[in-house]
């Protein structure tokens, strides 16, 4: 399959992408958007992975997590986990352990799939001092190999004005539960 946009899809994504930067700046001060287009037209299989982060609603924006602005990602800014990514386990070796009732994929496989990572927990606990996110929902979140070799995985949300960090068997899945992602540009 062919991970590239076509122009109008490429022009139609450029445009979600402007408003959102323009509309939410606090997430990425000091950069301007001339900069952030070059670097997405750049790279056309990133901005195919980013479309898909946004067609499944995710409403990708960049956010930047260190004052050198060094490191510019595209990640899931939409208010509860993305809709179009829930009721997942986490991955592909708890979906085929799983017997009955299994879930449609895991988290892992679409990531993968889509050309996205998982974010891990420090990039959670940056991602809501952005915002606040996952106030209804809860996303899965890269998981410490020990903790997955043990049969686990761990998610996250924000309530009661906390972030929580929980664990669950990884073969679980909830209606509310899905994953945020991010790329790197």
């Amino acid at each position: 399959m062919k991970k590239q946009l076509n122009q109008k899809q490429t022009d139609a994504l450029l445009t979600t992408l402007k408003e959102r930067f323009e509309k939410n700046m606090p997430r990425h001060k000091g950069i301007v958007w001339t900069a952030v287009e070059m670097k997405l037209k750049a790279q056309p299989e990133k901005l195919w992975s980013i479309q898909e982060m946004e067609a499944s609603g995710g409403e990708p924006d960049l956010v930047l997590f260190n004052q050198t602005k060094t490191d510019w990602m595209y990640i899931d800014c939409s208010a509860e986990s993305p809709a179009g990514r829930r009721s997942l386990c986490y991955d592909r070796q708890a979906l085929d352990e799983r017997k009955e009732a299994k879930p449609k994929s895991s988290a892992v496989d679409i990531a993968e799939a889509m050309g996205v990572e998982l974010l891990d927990e420090a990039q959670y606990r940056l991602l809501q001092q952005t915002g606040q996110y996952d106030a209804k929902t809860s996303s899965w979140i890269k998981t410490p190999a020990a903790i997955r070799k043990n049969g686990g995985a761990i998610f996250c949300d924000y309530r009661y004005g906390h972030i929580f960090v929980y664990h669950n068997g990884a073969s679980s899945y909830y209606a509310a539960r899905g994953f945020r992602a991010l790329i790197l540009i």
